[in-house]
């Protein structure tokens, strides 16, 4: 005689069907249409947009300046994530607050503040022999600023759980700090800094409001991707710009595939 096991979830049919809703209102329906109103341009027109001199130059700043920036903020925001996890000290709990202001802070309005302080003339640009601002140097500034909470957020809760017992046995064992940070911490944390890296790689390719002051806009020098889309539309090129977001979507399709296929990889064996 058979039982049916009950569901550990109730309502799963009625949950699996909003979310399914849920995500294709918000997400596919508007993806799938990005796609179908691209396929108006022909193939010549899609080749001819692709490898423009300007598109080219536009999509290298603009995932390269991610991409360091996703990266500097790995060894910041573990730093930081460590400091805040590891330590108690007077202040903590503001600058633990602190982390979360770029979530908070409207894009605008910290790209015109970054702008203002590293510009030629500011506060800081002026403090430098190189210029900051209206560069790429200054693109990967305003970058590193909105996607650090990514980061620290994701590395925090691991670093929590990890007991400082197992440090202690090591360090009690002979390990020397390197290797306890290379085989104690690292196989725990590499996961979540991949995923924390994902997320600050992904902001950061389309992010628009706080690089748009501090990039100048200056074309095959300082033209993001984001900007490059918004040009075409105020130049009704609906096309162009449609294209240009489909070839975005497809590279960051592709790289963050490849991203979550490390995370799984790295993930520990139980």
């Amino acid at each position: 005689m058979s039982h049916r096991t009950s569901p550990v979830i109730p309502g799963f049919g009625l949950t699996l069907g909003y979310t399914i809703s849920y995500l294709a209102l918000i997400v596919l329906i508007p993806l799938g249409a990005m796609l179908i109103y691209s396929l108006q341009m022909t193939a010549e027109q899609w080749w001819s947009l692709i490898s423009s001199r300007q598109v080219l130059f536009s999509l290298k700043l603009s995932f390269g300046t991610a991409l360091f920036a996703a990266l500097l903020n790995g060894v910041l925001g573990t730093v930081l994530a460590w400091v805040l996890v590891r330590y108690r000290f007077p202040g903590r709990r503001i600058i633990d607050a602190m982390v979360d202001m770029p979530f908070a802070l409207p894009t605008a309005v910290a790209g015109i503040a970054l702008t203002s302080l590293y510009a030629p003339n500011g506060l800081i640009g002026s403090l430098f022999p190189f210029k900051i601002a209206y560069t790429p140097l200054g693109i990967t500034l305003a970058l590193v600023f909105v996607t650090l909470p990514f980061v620290v957020r994701t590395l925090q809760p691991v670093l929590a759980d990890i007991p400082k017992e197992i440090e202690e046995a090591a360090t009690c064992l002979g390990a020397r700090p390197l290797q306890v940070f290379r085989h104690v911490l690292l196989p725990s944390l590499l996961p979540a800094w991949v995923t924390g890296f994902a997320l600050a790689f992904a902001r950061g390719v389309g992010e628009y409001g706080s690089v748009v002051f501090i990039a100048g806009n200056i074309p095959l020098k300082t033209e993001i991707l984001p900007l490059l889309i918004v040009s075409k539309l105020d130049q009704y090129d609906y096309k162009g710009a449609t294209g240009i977001g489909v070839l975005m979507l497809a590279v960051s399709f592709v790289l963050l595939l490849l991203i979550n296929l490390l995370q799984r990889r790295l993930q520990p064996q139980n």
